[in-house]
């Protein structure tokens, strides 16, 4: 929710509102960087292409990059899930609710399904109703 720029969470007192609005500034930054980096490619490859990914980004008018945002957590999900669960703490671990194989086993090793997806993807669920 924090990449996609969806969090609701405001901050319980000001140092958490200031960490906050530090982070999404940050987020900004980076996805400008990444957009700047996608035209460029882009314009190398064809006019088509290039003309293409401004529509889709609104030609970087708009400053939170938003669909950028979605289109990268949609490319990096699977790879950032494993980075979260890598660590040799959750090695037994396992997710608690039947979520791989389309709801017939629970994730296990890593919290990780068998054949390596993201166990849950209620990351599309709006958080008020996680």
């Amino acid at each position: 929710d924090i990449i996609r720029g969806k969090d609701l969470f405001i901050g319980y007192n000001e140092t958490d509102k200031v960490q906050k609005a530090i982070l999404q500034q940050r987020l900004k930054e980076i996805f400008k960087e990444i957009y700047d980096n996608l035209m460029k490619d882009v314009t190398k490859d064809t006019k088509k292409k290039a003309s293409e990914a401004q529509n889709r980004y609104k030609d970087g008018k708009d400053p939170n990059f938003f669909q950028l945002r979605e289109d990268w957590w949609e490319a990096n999900r699977e790879t950032v899930w494993k980075a979260i669960t890598c660590s040799k703490e959750l090695n037994n671990s396992a997710y608690f609710r039947t979520t791989c194989s389309n709801g017939l086993s629970r994730a296990s090793k890593q919290c990780r399904c068998v054949i390596g997806d993201v166990p849950t993807y209620f990351d599309y669920v709006p958080q008020y109703l996680r």
